[in-house]
């Protein structure tokens, strides 16, 4: 049986605006402290001149800007849910695509969209199905990829605890992106940098 994850990355609490029409949780975080949560997520090359803006009010509220950039990648902080601090930092095909379905659009893509979660996210399972519990699997940094037609993704394997690639979505949203791990919770960074090669 596949273990489809419930809730999804970041999107964890916006996920129910989408669904319920809500508002989005308060988060009474400062903006520098939202800033530097957002720049957790992804590399420096990236951050160092993104734009990071802030969750909206409501599902098809405005981002507020919390800090200018000039590179096209837009961050955002993780939503101050507790141990669930999932940031993210997104291109503009992703952040498009993040837009357009929490506001209950249907996302019209023309390229492949990118996105760095350098902080992890928690994945719910079967044996914990609730992104609340903390014995649910965190997922270490990982990218995602969004395509233009995600069924292109249907056929490629759900279960997040293993590891491995797999795809994901947002609960009661049409649409996939694939997660893809680049380092297990836990491991240790690598902070030697390589030799260079002798010609």
């Amino acid at each position: 049986m596949k273990r489809i994850a419930a809730l999804a990355i970041l999107f964890a609490s916006a996920c129910a605006i989408a669904q319920n029409d809500m508002s989005m949780p308060k988060d009474s975080r400062s903006d520098a402290d939202k800033i530097a949560d957002a720049l957790k997520a992804g590399p420096e090359f990236v951050t160092k001149d993104a734009t990071v803006v802030d969750w909206p009010k409501t599902k098809d509220g405005e981002y507020r800007v919390l800090r200018p950039g000039t590179n096209g990648w837009t961050c955002l902080p993780g939503l101050g849910a507790a141990h669930q601090d999932e940031p993210g930092c997104y291109d503009p095909a992703f952040f498009t695509w993040i837009k357009d379905t929490l506001a209950g659009r249907t996302p019209h893509l023309d390229r492949v969209g990118m996105s760095y979660m350098y902080a992890g996210k928690w994945l719910a399972t079967k044996d914990h199905p609730s992104q609340d519990d903390p014995h649910a699997f965190h997922v270490g940094p990982h990218i995602m990829i969004v395509t233009p037609d995600s069924n292109e993704l249907t056929l490629m394997n759900r279960d997040g605890t293993g590891g491995l690639a797999y795809v994901n979505g947002l609960p009661g949203r049409p649409g996939l992106f694939l997660v893809i791990p680049i380092k297990q919770w836990g491991d240790p960074y690598v902070t030697k940098p390589m030799e260079p090669m002798n010609h």
